[in-house]
């Protein structure tokens, strides 16, 4: 068959195909390209695996549905984000991935810890905030200060101590309070107050 009845011989496999299966390249006489896309891509892996890159691997993959590398899932495009730049109008990452990303980069912004190095805290801990020791431990507190990190903490013991103002007398102040030894300001005149020296 020729060229003219609309197939075309791939030069690696040696098929004949209809000119739909080869790229374009207004270089070549006919306009396309020597290999069909197939054998095309199949070469640009093994080239890309030889110089050492990650290749993503050739998948076949279910109409409404993309493949996600970092989970190595395939997943329906309900669990992708819309990305109007890519090719394909999703992210590159499903939520779930990019989540993660979004967390492991925070805590490396904010704290500077790798999610390794907080799993080691929460389990120099026992899993548990080390204030209440009854809930797990979720939050990583630190100085607001001096920025450095403290431990990990419950939702609540987290926020209790941010609404002290990280102040150690106010919490002192506050275990007194509790604990009902509290110091008890006297009413001289209306709004004025005398504190218990």
């Amino acid at each position: 068959m020729s060229i003219e009845e609309g197939v075309k011989r791939c030069s690696r496999c040696k098929e004949h195909k209809p000119r739909a299966a080869f790229a374009k390249n207004k270089a070549m006489r006919d306009g396309l390209q020597a290999y069909c896309r197939e054998c095309a891509s199949a070469y640009h892996q093994v080239r890309q695996v030889a110089k050492g890159r990650n290749v993503r691997p050739r998948i076949a993959v279910p109409e409404g549905h993309k493949y996600c590398r970092p989970c190595g899932q395939i997943k329906p495009h309900s669990e992708w984000s819309r990305n109007r730049t890519a090719s394909d109008g999703l992210a590159t990452l499903c939520k779930s991935c990019k989540a993660a990303k979004g967390r492991a980069g925070h805590l490396k912004r904010q704290y500077g810890l790798t999610e390794a190095e907080r799993d080691a805290m929460v389990a120099s801990q026992k899993g548990l905030c080390v204030i209440c020791l009854k809930a797990p431990a979720v939050h990583v507190d630190h100085c607001h200060r001096t920025g450095k990190v403290r431990g990990v903490l419950c939702f609540n013991c987290n926020s209790a101590i941010g609404k002290l103002g990280d102040d150690p007398d106010a919490v002192r102040r506050a275990a007194a309070y509790l604990e009902g030894t509290s110091w008890k300001p006297t009413l001289v005149a209306p709004g004025v107050y005398r504190l218990p020296s």
